[in-house]
Order: structure tokens, then C-alpha cells, then sequence
């Protein structure tokens, strides 16, 4: 229930920011039940003005002329009615995109790491689409089931106070089945997206795994696993459906019998058998627009209750948004010191901790100061912590205690260059990924980037030159060749301060040397290199070298 109330009030916000766009929509809504009621009117009149004072039909034209221009106005309006709700629901799910990007951004690759990239995907695409229907369809909807029966509600009684009470009590009716079988609805959709985002995940991980899972006769298993996950799936989608066939047999049910009484009452009126209140006044007219009018009074009813599903979706889709933006905030950030440092050309680091068990801390109390230009070695056993400071420096993860400046601002504020172990490469071409941080990057300048790291005799053997394929896992490329296709970028950004994560990890003997090449220039260049690295001709490079172990960080 908490999870449902945030929910709402996330919902309430975001809706709030489109009420224009709402109002216009319900605005649209009103002019085509407002032209609804113009058409009924000049139908029945038609055909008590034929039947019953014998109009000729030439003197008729009028009428007819009026009920054509109605049914116009009511098509026109209902196109504005679905142009401003796709409009209030693009602009509602492209805010919700622009708040999951903020928070993957705020969370940082080391956390969002810890995600499927299934789920992510489930929340970016499905979870934004399924809040379509509350913004386009229900919000406005929820309105227009007051406003257009109460409208045909005065009509009613203008013509029959008595056929207006059989509509005035069966209509609370709708609504409170509807709330009754939507309670279930809500929760079932949420248990929904959390189902689907679990196997989205586990299939994309078995995909990347699948050579895996075949050499070690795992694929059977990995099946069998998906298998129960969809079947999971099958039976909660199952139970949605179970209970949209229930509120749609409910509705129309008490919908029909509603008007099947006003139909009985307004025939026995008119036939002289009901004596009672106003039958006894009823005429063609009156009791053909009153019949005509029934059925549009519970039509916005029964498009609300329709509708009530996508309500249903939305919050069991908010609920998993919610919780990533919550969880995405970083409650922790630090607050900005008391001063600033004298010259914004230093790293300081003061009073830090980190820890991701409380009772052995990863950094403890932590200060440090580095200089623009220096050549940092952060060295020490594994787990000590090397990664993690790196990943304070980049902004990636936020200290529990202690304040960080990167050349006066808070971690990633300014641009920086990053080189971890797994090359970063997205499909296209060798220039395509050089541009991914400076888009503006010349021909001229990207070759002479691969030039720096080694790359250029492997390039003019392709015949595209730096316009030749290459995919996301660096297909054609070792895994030497591809960490030094990512090291380019930072030679073709010009990046002041450069962060690399065990740069030289698995390399070749030859990938090796190019990269210590590459780093030996930056450093001749003046940059800023803080490296974590067990390498001992990295250690040689550096002019301060810094061992992390212990929650502790001290000149080695």
C-alpha cells in the first residue's frame, strides 16, 4: 500500500505538469458530447416531426443540414481529442525518460552494473509505454465520466425527471464494481512487469552466455529455467486478462439493464400502460431522444472502465519506476566544503570513507591531495580499494563520509578520460567510436589518435580506413587492439585528467608496449594520470606511486 501512495503522488506530479495538455483533452471530449447531444436531438426531432406532424421531408432540410454539421463537429473534436492525448502522453513519458537517465547517470556505471541490462531496457521502453494509456486515456477520461453525464443528466430531466432518476441510480453502480475488480488489478500488474523484467534479464544473460553454458553442458538447465520464468509470465498474464473479461462483463451487464429499464419504462409510457409522475406527458420525441441519449450516458462510463486497466498498468509500472529513482538518488552526496582550494588545478580528497560492509571499511578516513600534471600509480592487493577510489575520483559512486574536488568541483562535473578494463565500443565504424566524445573530432585528428596508440598499420590494412565496420564486441579486433581503440578517445578529447582502471590487464606483449607508449606521451603532454595497476613498468612511469590497502592510502 506504501509502495501504491508513493506511486500516486509520483503519477499526481507528472500529471500536473501536463494539465494543459489534460484540459485541452477534456475540453475536446466535452465539445463531442456536447455534439452528441445536438445530434440525438435532431434525429429524434427528424423523426417526430415525420411521423408524427407528417413534415414533408423537403421542409425537413434544416434538421437534416443541423444533424450532418453535428456529426462533423463530433469527428473533428474527437481527432483534437486524440491529437492533445498523444501529445500530454509523449510529453509526460519523454519527463519520465529524462528522470531515468538522470538517475542511471546519478547511480553511475558501478551501480547500474549491478542491473540487468533486460531490466533496464524493460524500464526505459516498457515501463515508460505502459503509462500511455493513464495520460492519452484515463486521466481525461476520469473526467469526462463526470462532466458528460452530468450534461445529459439535465437533458434527461428537462424531458423526464423520472427517467433521469432510473439513470441518476445506476450509475454509482458502474463505478464502485469497477474500483472493486480494479483493487486486484493493480497489484497483478505490477507482479506482471516484475515477472517480465526478471525473464527479459535472465534470457539476455543466457544469450551472452550461451558459449559458455554449451561448453559446460549447462544449456538444458539454462532452458528449463526459462521455461519455468515464462511460464510464470504466461499465468500472471492470464490472471490480467481473467479480471479485464470480469470488469467488462460486470460493466456492461449493469449498463444493460440500466437502459433495458428506461426502455420498458419509456414503451409502457408511451403505449399509455404508466400513468405515474411524467409518463403520462411523454412524447415520440422526448422518449426516442431519451432512448437515443441512455446508451451515451454510460459510454464514458464504459470507456472510463476500460481505461481503468491502463490505470491498473501504470501503477504497477510506476511502482518499478519509483523504486529505481529512489534507490538512484544518491541520499548520500556530500554537501560542498567549507572553502575551496586556492587553485582549481588540484585533486583533493579529504576525510573520505567508503565501505560496503561497515565492518571492514574499503577507504578510512582518507586524504589526499594530487597535483595537476602529476602521474599517480595507485597500486596494492586486490580488493584493496585501488578501483573504488578511482571510481570516487570519476564520480561514479558517492563517499559515505568525506568531500572530494576534481580541479574545484565535485567528481564529474568536469569532462574526463576513462579507460577501464572492458573497452567501451558501440556498432558502427572506427570513427563513429572516436566521436563518441568529441563529435566534432576531424579525419585528420582520429588518425592521428590511433596513430599515438599503435593502431595505424592495423588501419591501413582496412580498406575503409577509419570508416571500416566494427561491432559492440569488437569483432575483427583482439582485446588489446580494442583497449587501445578505446584509449584513442582520449587523445582525440584532449582530456586534462585521465582515470584508467589496470589499463595494461591482459594484454599482449606487444598491445603492452603501445599502451605504455600512449600514456608516456599524455604524461610528456602535461595531463593528469591517476592509474590503478599492478604493472611494473606502469610503476616506473608514474612519479608518485600510492598504495591502497587496509582502508588506507599512503606513498608506497
Amino acid at each position: 500500500m506504501v509502495e501504491q501512495a508513493v506511486a500516486r503522488r509520483w503519477l499526481g506530479g507528472l500529471s500536473a505538469h501536463s494539465r494543459p495538455l489534460i484540459l485541452a483533452t477534456v475540453s475536446a471530449g466535452v465539445v463531442v458530447g456536447i455534439a452528441t447531444i445536438v445530434q440525438m436531438a435532431l434525429l429524434a426531432g427528424i423523426v417526430h416531426q415525420g411521423i408524427v406532424e407528417k413534415v414533408p421531408v423537403d421542409e425537413l432540410s434544416l434538421l437534416f443540414t443541423g444533424a450532418i454539421a453535428a456529426i462533423l463537429i463530433r469527428g473533428v473534436a474527437q481527432g483534437l481529442q486524440a491529437r492533445y492525448a498523444a501529445r500530454c502522453s509523449r510529453t509526460v513519458r519523454s519527463e519520465v525518460r529524462h528522470q531515468i537517465n538522470r538517475c542511471w547517470q546519478a547511480s553511475g556505471p558501478v551501480a547500474i552494473g549491478q542491473t540487468s541490462a533486460g531490466t533496464l531496457a524493460r524500464e526505459w521502453l516498457d515501463h515508460t509505454d505502459a503509462l500511455h494509456g493513464y495520460f492519452a486515456r484515463f486521466l481525461p477520461q476520469m473526467m469526462l465520466a463526470v462532466i458528460v453525464p452530468m450534461i445529459i443528466l439535465v437533458v434527461v430531466f428537462s424531458l423526464d425527471w423520472l427517467a433521469g432518476v432510473f439513470l441518476l441510480l445506476s450509475a454509482p453502480l458502474i463505478p464502485l464494481f469497477m474500483a472493486l475488480v480494479g483493487m486486484g488489478a493493480e497489484k497483478l500488474n505490477q507482479q506482471h512487469f516484475q515477472t517480465i523484467g526478471r525473464l527479459s534479464g535472465q534470457f539476455l544473460d543466457k544469450v551472452r552466455g550461451l558459449t559458455t553454458l554449451q561448453l559446460f553442458g549447462q544449456t538444458a538447465p539454462a532452458a528449463e529455467t526459462l521455461r519455468k520464468r515464462s511460464d510464470d509470465y504466461r499465468r500472471i498474464t492470464m490472471k490480467t486478462l481473467k479480471i479485464a473479461f470480469l470488469s467488462s462483463a460486470v460493466l456492461e451487464f449493469f449498463s444493460s439493464v440500466a437502459i433495458a429499464v428506461v426502455a420498458i419504462y419509456i414503451g409502457f409510457g408511451l403505449l399509455g400502460y404508466i400513468s405515474f409522475g411524467p409518463a403520462g406527458e411523454l412524447t415520440l420525441f422526448s422518449g426516442l431522444l431519451i432512448l437515443l441519449l441512455a446508451p451515451e450516458f454510460f459510454q464514458p462510463l464504459r470507456l472510463l472502465s476500460q481505461h481503468y486497466h491502463d490505470r491498473a498498468a501504470a501503477m504497477g509500472a510506476s511502482a518499478e519506476i519509483v523504486d529505481r529513482l529512489q534507490n538512484g538518488d544518491p541520499a548520500g552526496e556530500p554537501a560542498e566544503p567549507a572553502h575551496q582550494p586556492e587553485s582549481p588545478d588540484i585533486i583533493a580528497i579529504r576525510d573520505v570513507s567508503l565501505a560496503y560492509d561497515i565492518a571492514r571499511p574499503i577507504l578510512d578516513r582518507v586524504s589526499l591531495v594530487i597535483n595537476q600534471g602529476d602521474v599517480i600509480a595507485l597500486t596494492g592487493p586486490s580488493g584493496g580499494g585501488k578501483s573504488s577510489l578511482l571510481y570516487l575520483l570519476a564520480g561514479f559512486m558517492q563517499p559515505d563520509h568525506g568531500h572530494i574536488l576534481v580541479f574545484g568541483d565535485r567528481p564529474g562535473e568536469q569532462t574526463f578520460g576513462w579507460l577501464g578494463q572492458s573497452p567501451f565500443l558501440v556498432h558502427g565504424t572506427w570513427a563513429d567510436n572516436l566521436r563518441l566524445t568529441t563529435p566534432g573530432a576531424t579525419d585528420i585528428a582520429i588518425e592521428t589518435a590511433l596513430h599515438h596508440v599503435g593502431l595505424e598499420g592495423l588501419l591501413s590494412s582496412r580498406k575503409r580506413g577509419i570508416y571500416s565496420a566494427i561491432t559492440e564486441d569488437g569483432q575483427g579486433l583482439s582485446g588489446g587492439q580494442a583497449r587501445r581503440l578505446s584509449l584513442a578517445r582520449v587523445f582525440v578529447a584532449n582530456y586534462d585528467l585521465i582515470l584508467l582502471d589496470e589499463p595494461t590487464a591482459g594484454l599482449d606483449s606487444d598491445s603492452e608496449i603501445y599502451v605504455l607508449e600512449a600514456l608516456h606521451k599524455l604524461a610528456q603532454a602535461g595531463k593528469t594520470l591517476v592509474f590503478a595497476t599492478h604493472h611494473q613498468a606502469l610503476l616506473t612511469l608514474a612519479n608518485r606511486t600510492l598504495l591502497v590497502t587496509e582502508g588506507g592510502v599512503r606513498d608506497a
